[in-house]
């Protein structure tokens, strides 16, 4: 471990949020890790923790649920614009990773700042579930200096990326998820108080659209067939359903 680490280890363990006999990524519990090592705070050049004064009242992270993802979602409210967390806006489409880029920057996109923008097939077995969840500020928008707006998409992004972005949405628009229904000018509805992310489409049509959509053709052979039997859904780590636990 690095000394900053070190440093954090033993902060949690003193502060008795973290068990002292917890193994370690390497194996050996954190007592034998924190063995022989003196650290008294505070500890100059390192960025300190103090537990009275939180950062924020709240977690980083917040799971969503709705009629959106019914298997739920991931939000990073500590990077989120907070005037958006209540948020209802109609929904701006993009049915691919190929779509976004070759219309985000377009002149003609019919967009505003209160849209949401929405992207499918970039989930798990759609695309590999790629960091492209951080989707960029339409060109027209960012000229009239539009920095944040709400975007949602089954893909996840970079930890140090920042914005209104929902995430992992499940199940994924490839296997029939309620995103891959979405249309351009549906109402979609955020909701941090409610923890909810929702479709404002009725049930009876949510269901329609999704019996009308064909599924994309497998793979039949190869590592890309078995990728696409075997990887599970975000909520279950977009594992190798045969490695998971019996």
């Amino acid at each position: 471990m690095t000394r900053a680490r070190l440093i954090v280890a033993a902060t949690l363990v003193g502060a008795s949020m973290v068990a002292a006999h917890a193994q370690t990524p390497q194996a050996p519990p954190m007592t034998s890790v924190l063995a022989g090592k003196k650290f008294t705070p505070p500890f100059k050049g390192t960025a300190e923790v103090d537990f009275t004064k939180p950062v924020s009242k709240n977690g980083g992270l917040i799971a969503l649920k709705g009629s959106l993802a019914p298997d739920g979602a991931i939000f990073k409210r500590a990077a989120a614009t907070e005037s958006l967390f209540e948020h209802e806006g109609r929904a701006v489409v993009f049915e691919s990773l190929e779509d976004l880029a070759a219309c985000i920057d377009d002149p003609a996109l019919e967009v505003t700042a209160d849209d949401i923008l929405v992207l499918k097939h970039a989930g798990p077995k759609a695309a590999g579930m790629p960091e492209a969840g951080y989707l960029p500020i339409p060109r027209k928008l960012a000229q009239q200096g539009v920095k944040d707006m709400v975007r949602i998409s089954d893909a996840r992004m970079s930890g140090t990326a920042f914005g209104t972005v929902v995430l992992h949405v499940a199940p994924e628009a490839a296997v029939g998820g309620p995103l891959a229904a979405v249309k351009n000018g549906d109402r979609v509805r955020l909701s941090v108080k409610d923890k909810r992310i929702d479709l404002l489409v009725a049930p009876e049509e949510i269901m329609r659209r999704l019996a009308g959509l064909a599924p994309p053709e497998a793979p039949r052979r190869g590592y890309a067939a078995l990728y696409q039997r075997s990887v599970t859904q975000a909520p279950l780590g977009c594992d190798f359903d045969f490695l998971a636990g019996r």
